[in-house]
């Protein structure tokens, strides 16, 4: 997971969200959520995550949206990344179908200000 963040973060993918699925879902253990600020930046995120993972020994079990811009998937069987458009990733909210899901970043902080994953 810190090696997809990683490459998210090279290429300035917007507003990232990662999700602990393991307890809701059979399908995968990690959710990825992130955003890009064009239909090119959505493209260049996806296809760089794509080429790199890659060359760490990764490679998708499949992938859709590459080449349209408005958003990308790739799964990677316990890790699966979705890099939308803004207003499509509004349109389908992630975020709100699996608001169950204890979020592992950004990382929440309790009251004395540790880091705590929900």
């Amino acid at each position: 997971m810190a090696v997809v963040k990683e490459l998210l973060d090279e290429k300035k993918a917007e507003d990232l969200v990662i999700l602990d699925l393991r307890s809701l879902s059979s399908v995968t253990d990690i959710l990825v959520i992130a955003s890009g600020h064009s239909d090119r930046h959505v493209q260049a995120v996806s296809e760089h995550l794509a080429q790199e993972m890659k060359k760490h020994g990764y490679y998708p079990l499949g992938s859709e949206g590459l080449q349209g811009g408005r958003w990308a998937l790739l799964d990677y069987d316990d890790i699966i990344v979705h890099v939308f458009y803004h207003d499509i990733r509004n349109y389908y909210d992630l975020e709100g179908i699996w608001s169950d899901a204890p979020v592992i970043f950004p990382v929440r902080r309790d009251q004395r200000g540790a880091g705590v994953e929900s």
